[in-house]
């Protein structure tokens, strides 16, 4: 059994072997090698590529659609040349991970779809975007191979979020304007403020600061100097307090399941210097005290009690009137072209969308990341997802496993990822701020983060095993 799991999750699979023997990976990369080496500034070619994706997560929150799109225009750009001057050495073969392959099959899949797509205008538009975000990835995964550079990425990305944080709490404390009907005009709540920030939605914001407030739990224990340590705390307070405040339930939703992801991660890193009782109980009584904590938040504290309350009120409010209204229509459209769907990106759905839709429910996506994968991809498309995302974990739980036998504090960067992508796929099931640049763009720096950290099975166990006396 687990060398089907091996086999499954890609575990075993021969890279090195394979590229060592790829005609096209031999003719394309390293093509413009001989120029590279006579290049001023592609010798620093890692550094360049990471301000370049520096200047997309610094701008995204701020910046218009548009800008960020010439910015990842200019990131594959630049990944190309990286690529095809590359010299071919063993360390560049083995920055391909099975998260790339499966990365690269669900862009065929994509491609199949739009080239089967009822609108094919419209679908070819968006799987070039589709394919930035994707090449962004291939790119974050090279930059983040680097210890010094992934440290300044994940930094300058909290440091941006708690300037994002502070104006959403300013805007708290002396009142910010609705800009759209986010509450059910109906409910007690309809007056609250509900906190955007520079993002325009609290909703989308929500998903903007996820990562924020786990990144800063984790570098609690990552960064080693009291100050800094005193800064992610203050980050995570201040995140935290931000999210809570946009009172969008998905946001709160993929809240508590990151934060419990988390807890139980650190605690199971932190196990092997625990004491046999805490070794057992650690984990059921941290858990059990945050949801503890949750349940008295929902009985004492009335705004959470009628937004946690109105998720359970079905077609009574609107919010959840209007999902269930647009998600009949989406059922309709996937029960119309189940197996590649009608390609990929909004464009599509909103020539599409209208020939199923209820009348007065206009929507621009299907308000759920799965059936948006499905109504875009069909169930092949959505197959291929759900395995990029077994692949994921399962690469991200063996590199932690390693690293808390290394003592390698760099896992508690990888305990944030998978604890950030939970969160987010919670969140997703009920909205689509995913497919926005804020947040798309890193939730593919949240996977690449992963791949950076990949090492073969066979050179993980050997890792692995000089590592027992060092542990013992």
């Amino acid at each position: 059994m687990n060398l089907v799991w091996q086999r499954f999750t890609l575990s075993t699979l021969p890279l090195k072997e394979y590229f060592a023997t790829s005609y096209v990976h031999r003719s394309l990369v390293g093509l413009l090698s001989s120029w590279r080496q006579t290049s001023v500034l592609l010798q620093w070619g890692d550094a360049i590529a990471a301000a370049l994706l520096s200047l997309i997560y610094a701008l995204a929150p701020f910046a218009s659609s548009t800008l960020v799109g010439f910015l990842l225009v200019a990131c594959v750009g630049f990944w190309l040349l990286l690529t095809l001057s590359d010299e071919v050495t063993s360390a560049n073969v083995s920055s391909v991970t099975p998260i790339h392959l499966l990365v690269l099959l669900y862009w065929g899949v994509a491609a199949i779809a739009t080239a089967l797509s009822p609108v094919k205008k419209a679908a070819l538009s968006d799987l070039g975007t589709l394919t930035l975000y994707l090449l962004l990835f291939t790119l974050c995964a090279r930059v983040l191979r680097s210890p010094r550079l992934r440290s300044w990425i994940i930094t300058l990305y909290l440091h941006v979020s708690l300037i994002v944080s502070v104006y959403g709490l300013r805007q708290w404390f002396f009142g910010a304007t609705a800009l759209a009907t986010w509450v059910d005009p109906e409910s007690p709540m309809s007056k609250t403020t509900r906190v955007y920030s520079y993002l325009g939605n609290p909703n989308l914001l929500a998903g903007y600061l996820l990562p924020a407030v786990i990144f800063s739990l984790v570098a609690i224990f990552a960064w080693q100097s009291w100050p800094k340590k005193a800064l992610a705390l203050t980050m995570l307070i201040v995140n935290s307090s931000c999210l809570i405040l946009t009172f969008s339930r998905g946001g709160w939703i993929g809240l508590v399941v990151a934060v419990l992801a988390a807890m139980a991660l650190l605690v199971y890193w932190k196990s092997v210097e625990m004491p046999r009782f805490w070794r057992t109980w650690s984990i059921p009584i941290v858990l059990g005290g945050l949801i503890g904590l949750l349940v008295l938040a929902v009985i004492f504290v009335e705004p959470v009690r009628l937004r946690v309350f109105s998720i359970f009120a079905d077609r009574k409010d609107s919010s959840n009137n209007f999902r269930r209204n647009v998600w009949d229509a989406v059922f309709e459209m996937i029960r119309d072209r189940p197996i590649f769907g009608i390609g990929p990106g909004h464009n599509s759905f909103n020539k599409v969308y209208p020939l199923y839709q209820r009348p007065r429910y206009t929507a621009l996506s299907a308000y759920s990341i799965l059936f948006e994968v499905t109504v875009e991809t069909g169930f092949v498309g959505l197959a291929c997802f759900l395995w990029l995302l077994i692949v994921t974990f399962n690469t991200a739980l063996l590199q932690v496993r390693r690293l808390r036998q290394l003592r390698s504090v760099e896992g508690f960067w990888l305990i944030g990822a998978i604890a950030i992508l939970l969160g987010m796929l919670a969140h997703g099931t009920v909205d689509t701020v995913w497919y926005r640049p804020e947040v798309n763009t890193l939730w593919w720096l949240i996977v690449a983060l992963i791949a950076s950290y990949w090492t073969p099975l066979v050179q993980n166990q050997t890792n692995t095993t000089n590592s027992e006396p060092a542990v013992n």
